[in-house]
């Protein structure tokens, strides 16, 4: 069986690739870092999104355990339009009724499903890997989770916190997915 713990990132400030962490958010990276120091298991692969929120988000825990981080660019946010849009919510909303739905230059939902689940099939078919953490952002996670669990959807998107963290317990082609993350 694999454990593979799915995390959003933390409190940031800012939406661009290079925000940082906020203060509060730069707690929470510590406080992720005691959450899996206290699993008491070895991570045996790190994957973060190329974010710099994601990326300080884990780095407390990788620094601590010295686990390598292994950036990997299919972990970074969804791009809705190449173009800023005021109704961005709203076109996010529309994109988990529609997954096919994209603006010019953006990413649809299942395009952005393929993307995140060519990670997740390299973490499944590789038997060095018994317990991996995965760093990435809350629209990708959704639709990530939804595969497995219809519940998952711009609701509960919206519910998602900075950070969150969702175990999927993986056994041959067996997944169940449960939110461990209990930190307010």
């Amino acid at each position: 069986m694999k454990n593979i713990y799915f995390v959003r990132h933390c409190s940031a400030d800012g939406q661009h690739k290079d925000s940082p962490l906020t203060t509060v958010g730069m707690r929470q990276a510590h406080l992720l870092s005691s959450f899996f120091s206290d699993l008491n298991i070895k991570v045996d692969k790190i994957i973060s999104s190329p974010y710099l929120r994601a990326i300080e988000s884990i780095k407390p825990f990788a620094e601590k355990t010295n686990t390598k981080i292994e950036i990997d660019e299919r972990l970074k946010e969804r791009i809705l339009s190449v173009e800023p849009i005021d109704d961005w919510v709203e076109v996010l909303e529309q994109s988990f009724k529609d997954q096919d739905f994209a603006l010019p230059g953006g990413e649809s939902a299942k395009d952005a499903i393929q993307r995140i689940n060519t990670v997740f099939e390299s973490i499944y078919t590789n038997d060095n890997i018994k317990n991996a953490v995965v760093v990435s952002h809350g629209n990708l996670m959704t639709l990530f989770l939804q595969q497995y669990n219809k519940n998952f959807d711009f609701r509960r998107w919206k519910e998602l916190r900075h950070p969150d963290i969702y175990l999927m317990k993986y056994e041959k082609d067996d997944p169940s997915i449960v939110c461990v993350w209990n930190e307010h």
